[in-house]
């Protein structure tokens, strides 16, 4: 098939997971044969941090504005098999209308399922809205559970489908790390306001009481006020191909999900998977579906603050730590591969527009 996909970024992993799931789904769908193009708005925070600005599995081109997408790229759109619009793609409402009238399956890809729908309820998502929900023949939601139901009940989807974030065990795999000292407990993520409340109970508090731990903190966008412990480096940009290193570097690694995430359940980050393919353990906060996803107690382990953190910490066997990160990557080598992940995608847009009018991969 020919596929094209208008994402938030796939030549910038800068302050977003986006381009991470886009790189190796775009690889993997070449792998299956298929022809993709990604289309990518030229932002200026992301042309100052391109760590991977020709991908080598696809084409990418960037555009300028939606006058400029439809000037330069509206044959490709209107011709393809299928037109993926992800989320917080800038104007991506507009874009959406210009893709409605393709002659494929058009498909929108939330990797922000809660967080859209909450938009879209309160009338401020801008890359979407509830005709364009009805429009696509396919929601690719990052959240599956009862939200799915929600969103062909509610919003009037003809097809909702769950696709997570995929790993990568091309990228994300275990690795000693031997020149420099280990974490003893580290976490990446962009600031987020709805994060921050759990961020400073299960990481600032344990560093500030476990004083000969160390800890590590990788991510932008951090307000300028924070007081953090003596104990605990400050990584503002760390690129996609330090991620492998990073994780490795840690005996354990902090998993906080997004407000909107955790209430709506069924949520898992990319970065969930990423940490677990490198064989990393994992200590999470609680969430519906969760357990669905890793095991708790043999997969995963779970904090509802600080002295539960801090525990997991001082108490937990090594060998037992090790297992823990053994049995995490195994779950994703099962479950949550990109590869996987790409099969999925192949499935759904057979199934939305019938095997027999489109061609067969390879």
């Amino acid at each position: 098939m020919r596929i094209v996909i208008l994402g938030h970024s796939i030549t910038s992993s800068w302050g977003n997971g986006h381009a991470v799931a886009y790189r190796c789904l775009a690889r993997e769908l070449s792998e299956l044969g298929h022809d993709v193009l990604f289309l990518e708005r030229d932002l200026p925070q992301h042309a100052k941090h391109r760590d991977l600005p020709r991908p080598p599995y696809c084409r990418a081109c960037l555009y300028g504005s939606v006058a400029e997408l439809r000037k330069n790229f509206i044959d490709d759109i209107m011709t393809a098999d299928c037109v993926i619009v992800g989320s917080y793609v800038p104007e991506g409402a507009k874009v959406g209308e210009l893709v409605s009238g393709a002659g494929g399956v058009t498909v929108f890809y939330d990797l922000d399922t809660p967080l859209t729908l909450a938009g879209l309820k309160e009338g401020r998502c801008g890359y979407l809205t509830r005709k364009l929900v009805r429009n696509y023949s396919i929601y690719l939601s990052s959240s599956s559970g009862p939200i799915l139901e929600k969103i062909e009940r509610e919003f009037g989807s003809p097809m909702a489908r769950p696709l997570y974030c995929p790993a990568d065990p091309e990228t994300y795999y275990p690795e000693a790390i031997t020149d420099r000292r280990i974490w003893d407990m580290g976490y990446m993520g962009t600031y987020s306001p709805d994060r921050q409340q759990s961020f400073e109970e299960m990481m600032l508090k344990a560093a500030r009481k476990l004083k000969a731990k160390t800890f590590v903190v990788a991510g932008p966008q951090y307000p300028e006020d924070i007081i953090w412990p003596v104990n605990l480096q400050r990584l503002e940009y760390l690129p996609q191909n330090m991620h492998r290193r990073f994780y490795n570097s840690q005996k354990f690694t902090l998993n906080i999900t997004r407000a909107d995430m955790k209430r709506a359940g069924y949520s898992p980050s990319g970065r969930l998977f990423e940490a677990a393919a490198c064989g990393t353990p994992i200590i999470s906060d609680l969430w519906e579906g969760l357990s669905e996803i890793f095991e708790p107690g043999r997969e995963i382990l779970i904090s509802r603050s600080a002295d539960e953190t801090m525990d997991y910490l001082l108490y937990t066997p090594e060998r037992e730590r090790v297992k823990l990160g053994i049995r995490a990557r195994e779950r994703v080598l099962r479950s949550h591969t990109a590869a996987r992940r790409a099969k999925e995608l192949e499935d759904y847009i057979r199934e939305a527009s019938g095997a027999a009018r489109l061609p067969k991969a390879g």
